[in-house]
């Protein structure tokens, strides 16, 4: 008697072929898993809540999958000189829907350098890119090479956000840690005739206002990151009152018995028959820093037409740079210029200068005009000097605007008067998109030279003038152009110091 088993063959033959199809189906989801992981075609169909939203400016970074970013980015080793003080934090959950690269790692959100540098304190910022970790291995490699090459130290970040700042607009604030030195204290560099607290003023409030820019801060002054560098001052004494501000700002007004007096290096002594050098320079041994001032208040060359007169008259060439400058350059790290209140008749009169053009003196009456002589003579001392940057690689040049006087009801020498005391500018903005020196900006435009501008931001403050306190002035003479030290000085002096 045969057995039929029950079902037939057919259904032997089914029950051989289940273990078959389970094999199949295992292979296939297991390449449809592989497949997800490491197809950014895939990656990309994701619906936007499944992904990981990035905020503006920012672009992906690979960072170890197993560690998460808390407060402040900068605590991972591969990411510590990047300054990122927004929190972050990054939790497992949230990456479902990023495909990992072949290295397992998962995005992590960071500022771009440059925008963070540039938008750091933008009201608009604007998207970037995001780069997805599905990318093609030469993108994911260029993408490693950019954000592992950028190992920035944090002096070096902050060096490049105080260059990218917009120093002229902000606004005067309190601040009870002002002044940065004492003016009783400074007596080593500070002339007498510009220390208002040796004067019989009672109101010293100005000394505890300080400059906050708009849009960024102004990092703290400290003397000694002046490394093995000469700082040179040239101009008239607004430029003198900028170089002793930043002797007392090294110091901190503190005697320095230390300190060289190197001033015969650079050709600073007493002329015969004069009564002080035509400048001074001094030298901090421990850094290896040289800060020093030469008087050239036109900064043009002045050459004696008969150097065996005492009373000879000179030659003023308004297309040559000062002496000094030709001589001495070549020693100079960075170099601040200025000029423009001796500008006048009575100035030139009074010093026996003529004015000259091609070693002759000068028959052009435009440049004859006092307001051409000077923009002729500003733009030819850029040009050269702008010409020989190339030979002087290390030289940072600066030409400051115009530290604008405040005489009210005349001039200095027309009864003209500066009395208020009283900071009038705290909290008031300072938002002007042009220098107020246009003359200033003409010049060094398409230049390598930099405008260290000034003028805006010293135009609001009419009390910190010397004005009737003057010790060395005429009765009735007060000083609305000089400035009270501590004082209005020792903020241009902070921004020179962000800027180089």
């Amino acid at each position: 008697m045969r057995l039929r088993m029950k079902g037939g063959p057919y259904k032997l033959r089914w029950r051989a072929k289940e273990p078959s199809l389970a094999l199949i189906v295992l292979v296939c989801i297991t390449i449809l898993i592989w497949t997800w992981d490491k197809s950014p075609t895939l990656t990309s169909t994701l619906t936007s809540k499944n992904q990981l939203q990035l905020p503006p400016d920012i672009e992906t970074v690979a960072v170890d999958s197993k560690r998460h970013v808390k407060d402040d980015i900068s605590t991972l080793a591969r990411s510590e000189a990047v300054n990122n003080k927004e929190e972050h934090h990054v939790d497992k959950t949230h990456s479902t829907g990023i495909g990992k690269s072949s290295s397992d790692f998962e995005t992590v959100p960071i500022q771009k350098k440059e925008e963070a540098i540039k938008h750091k304190h933008s009201p608009k910022r604007e998207k970037t890119g995001v780069i997805e970790s599905g990318s093609s291995s030469t993108e994911i490699e260029e993408t490693n090479n950019v954000i592992l090459g950028r190992q920035f130290s944090e002096q070096e970040e902050k060096r490049m956000e105080h260059q990218a700042c917009d120093y002229t607009k902000g606004k005067w604030v309190i601040d009870d840690s002002r002044p940065l030195y004492s003016g009783l204290g400074c007596k080593q560099w500070l002339a007498s005739m510009w220390a208002c607290r040796m004067m019989q003023r009672q109101d010293f409030a100005f000394e505890n206002l300080r400059w906050q820019p708009k849009d960024c801060e102004l990092e703290e002054f400290e003397g000694p990151k002046f490394l093995e560098r000469t700082l040179a001052f040239v101009g008239d004494s607004l430029g003198r009152q900028q170089f002793q501000s930043l002797m007392c700002m090294i110091t901190a007004g503190k005697e320095s018995p230390d300190v060289l007096d190197v001033g015969p290096e650079f050709g600073l002594v007493i002329p015969p028959g004069g009564k002080r050098p035509n400048g001074w320079a001094y030298r901090f041994p421990s850094t290896n820093t040289t800060v020093l001032y030469y008087w050239s208040s036109t900064l043009c060359d002045l050459e004696p037409l008969k150097p065996e007169d005492p009373q000879t008259e000179y030659a003023m060439h308004l297309d040559r740079p000062p002496a000094f400058l030709r001589d001495f350059l070549h020693r100079i790290d960075v170099l601040v210029l200025n000029s423009g209140h001796h500008w006048n008749r009575g100035k030139l009169r009074a010093n026996k200068w003529i004015m000259y053009v091609g070693g002759e003196p000068n028959t052009n009456r435009k440049i004859a005009d006092m307001g051409s002589a000077k923009n002729f003579t500003i733009h030819s001392t850029i040009k050269w000097l702008n010409s020989q940057l190339p030979e002087h690689p290390h030289l940072k040049a600066f030409y400051r605007s115009l530290s604008p006087r405040h005489f009210v009801n005349g001039d200095w020498n027309t009864g003209g008067s500066c009395n208020n005391t009283t900071p009038m500018s705290i909290g008031k903005e300072v938002l002007q998109e042009e220098s107020s020196d246009l003359g200033a900006a003409s010049a060094v435009r398409g230049t390598g030279i930099k405008l260290l501008d000034i003028t805006a931001l010293s135009q609001v403050r009419d009390e910190g003038h010397i004005s009737r306190f003057s010790i060395t002035s005429s009765p009735g003479v007060q000083d609305c152009l000089h400035w009270c030290l501590p004082g209005v000085p020792d903020t241009w002096n902070e921004i020179l110091y962000a800027l180089i």
